[in-house]
């Protein structure tokens, strides 16, 4: 443990990222905010702090509850933050959401054939026009 800790190191160590540089550049890109708002690689993580990180589909809205420059376990990891109840409940609702949607979605059995494909071009130039 230590007394301040950068950004990127404690998303690194809270195993949001698998190395400091993705979590620098997706700090550098916008994709994170610190309580409500962008900052650099380099701001230092203060306890209580809201942070809003990324993960593929997600978002994870976390408080702060602890310090780490190092990367441990993921159970180890999971103590260094608590996710809010809003963030748990969108996250929940959001997964089921895409479920649901890929339920109704159909797919094809087999890839198109050539026939098929030609078929799928036409149609697909005669939207265009």
């Amino acid at each position: 443990m230590s007394e301040s800790v950068r950004l990127d190191k404690w998303l690194w160590a809270a195993r949001f990222f698998k190395t400091r540089a993705l979590a620098k550049k997706a700090i550098e890109g916008g994709k994170v905010d610190y309580d409500g708002s962008r900052v650099k690689t380099s701001k230092h993580v203060e306890l209580g702090a809201l942070i809003k990180v990324p993960q593929g589909w997600e978002i994870f809205e976390v408080e702060v509850i602890s310090l780490s420059d190092q990367r441990r376990g993921a159970p180890e990891a999971r103590q260094l933050y608590a996710e809010t109840p809003d963030s748990l409940q969108r996250r929940q609702r959001e997964a089921e959401a895409r479920r649901l949607t890929n339920e109704v979605m159909q797919h094809p059995l087999k890839r198109p054939d050539k026939k098929q494909r030609r078929d799928i071009q036409r149609f697909q130039r005669h939207q265009g026009e």
